[in-house]
Order: C-alpha cells, then sequence, then structure tokens
C-alpha cells in the first residue's frame, strides 16, 4: 500500500473532524487558563489522529466485509479495498498498527496527565471501535450522529483544553480507601457551550453522509437517522444544526472575548446559508456532501482565528 492509497484509505481529509477540535481545545486552554504544554499536545496529536485514521479504516473494512449489495450502485469506487484491490492481510495490518500509535500515544499521554484522561480516553476508544465494528454498529444506527457529534465534538475539546490546565477543570484524588472527584461546575458547563458548533457541525457530516447514503443504506440494511425520519425531515435538521450552533456566542462574550470579535463570528452565515442552500437542491456524495465539511471547517476555522486573535490580544495587552 502507497501513501496515496493509503490516505485513500483512511480517508485523510476526513480527519479534519478530529483536528479542528483540538485545536479549538487547546485555543481555549491558551486563552482561559494561559497554560500549554507541548509534549501533551503532540502526544495527544499522535493519539487522535492514529486512532482516526483506524476507526475510519475499521468503518471501510467492515463495509467490505459486511456488503449485501456489491454492484450496481457504484460499490467498486466508494469502497477504497475494493477500488485498490487491497489485500485483507495488509488491510488488518494497517489498522493494527494505527491502533497501536494511538494506544501508545494515549499511555503515554495518561503518564503526564492522569486517570481522567484514561477514562475519557478509554470510553472514546470504546466509543470509536463499537462506532465501526460489533453486531451492531454505532453508525449503522441511528444514534451516530448523536455519539460523533459528542465525542468528537466535545470530548475531543474538553480533554485537549484539559490536559493543559487540569486543577482548573476537574479533579480526581486518592486518599486512602477513598476516591475525591472535584468537578468545577462553571466551567465544564463554559466549555460544553464553547464546544457546541463542534458538536453539531460534525453531527451535520454524519448527518450528510447519510442523507446522501439513504437508498444504499436502506439496500445494505444500514437503519441511519435519515433511514428512520425521511429525507424531508433529514434535511431540516441538517439546517437546524447549524442556526443552534451560534449559541456558543453567548459563552465567549461570558469569558471575555471582545464582543466585536464575537461579532464578526456572524458572517461565517452567509456562506453557510449558501452550503445549506445548495445542499438541499442535491444530495450527491460526490457534489454536495463536501458542503458539510466545508461547513464544519468553515466555523471551526472562525473560532479558531478569533480565539487566536484573542490569545494575542491578552498576552499583549493583558487585564
Amino acid at each position: 500500500m502507497n501513501i496515496k492509497t493509503f490516505f485513500k484509505f483512511v480517508e485523510l481529509p476526513t480527519k479534519v473532524a478530529s483536528m479542528l477540535p483540538l485545536l479549538l481545545g487547546t485555543l481555549y486552554a491558551l486563552y482561559r487558563f494561559e497554560d500549554f504544554y507541548i509534549l501533551r499536545f503532540a502526544l495527544m496529536f499522535v493519539s487522535l489522529l492514529s486512532f482516526d485514521m483506524a476507526t475510519t479504516a475499521i468503518n471501510n473494512y467492515y463495509d467490505f466485509k459486511k456488503a449485501a449489495k456489491t454492484h450496481g450502485y457504484g460499490y467498486e469506487t466508494h469502497n477504497p479495498i475494493v477500488h485498490y484491490k487491497l489485500k485483507e492481510s495488509t488491510v488488518l495490518a494497517t489498522i493494527v498498527i494505527l491502533l497501536v500509535l494511538a494506544v501508545g500515544g494515549g499511555i503515554a499521554l495518561v503518564s503526564q496527565t492522569g486517570l481522567i484522561v484514561f477514562l475519557l480516553g478509554g470510553l472514546s476508544f470504546l466509543i470509536g471501535i463499537l462506532y465501526s465494528f460489533g453486531p451492531i454498529p454505532i453508525s449503522r444506527m441511528p444514534l451516530g450522529e448523536l455519539f460523533s457529534g459528542l465525542f468528537m465534538g466535545f470530548v475531543i475539546i474538553f480533554i485537549s483544553a484539559y490536559i493543559h490546565s487540569e486543577q482548573a477543570v476537574v479533579t480526581l484524588l486518592f486518599q486512602g480507601n477513598w476516591v475525591s472527584l472535584h468537578i468545577n461546575f462553571l466551567e465544564v458547563l463554559y466549555l460544553f457551550w464553547f464546544s457546541v458548533p463542534a458538536i453539531l457541525g460534525i453531527a451535520g457530516i454524519m448527518l450528510a453522509n447519510n442523507i446522501c447514503d439513504i437508498e444504499d443504506d436502506m439496500d445494505n440494511r444500514r437503519y441511519t437517522l435519515p433511514v428512520y425520519i425521511g429525507r424531508k425531515n433529514a434535511l431540516m435538521l441538517f439546517k437546524l444544526l447549524y442556526y443552534v450552533s451560534f449559541v456558543d456566542l453567548i459563552v465567549l462574550v461570558l469569558l471575555g472575548v471582545h464582543p466585536v470579535l464575537v461579532l464578526l463570528l456572524l458572517l461565517t452565515l452567509i456562506p453557510l446559508r449558501r452550503n445549506i442552500a445548495r445542499f438541499y437542491q442535491e444530495q450527491h456524495k460526490g457534489t454536495t456532501f463536501i458542503l458539510s465539511v466545508k461547513n464544519f471547517m468553515l466555523m471551526s476555522a472562525a473560532r479558531i482565528i478569533v480565539l487566536g486573535i484573542a490569545v494575542i490580544w491578552v498576552s499583549i495587552w493583558p487585564a
């Protein structure tokens, strides 16, 4: 398997869905807590990217093994294992290597931070595996949008902020036979509402993917959310996700980000509405699905820029 084929197999461009939340959480920690540890960031980057690629590889392998309909709808091009004629042994070896990198990076990160990262990371690993593998994978159920949004949108941001400033958010203490968990409720609440655009943007990617595949999913017995609620309601939900995502502007103001910077985020509504309208007209995997990815990148990139400017502003003109 060459590099180009590997990138196609793990669908590298889609990894932006995990890398942008990592950057968002890191910048949040820099702005809110003024802390940053480069080693912890690097370890989380390696672990997260490897695991994200592994889950995609597992999903493609599982679809390859379980496909009920293998002709007549582009099966030869939809699945990279078939399209690039990959050997099954090579596919499995790639998955194992990626999982080893992910687990190794995760263990190293836990050694630097503590059990909170172990518990949240372990739960994320479990959900990631169950998302693509098992008797009934989450991706084949109407829960895919919920799980992908919460774990990739909120948990990644939470961990990436927590590793730089654990004492300010959550602490887990062992005293004799007692275990004490202390949660700064306000900080966790702020982090959650800050994460809303990432949660809904990632859910939007999954929803758009499932809307485009609704007929194929029914043929292959994948009972996703659009299969249950229908194309019309799924499209309405798709649109609603983006408008609700702007509730985080209130939290940014409460955190002390300059109101002018916060209001600039409203400008992203213009291209978002245009992309939503285009997706309403046509739902096609090859042409319009990418609009959901562009929407997520647009929302996340705008917030990264705003937070980055806020971090620089505070460092130059501290309060």
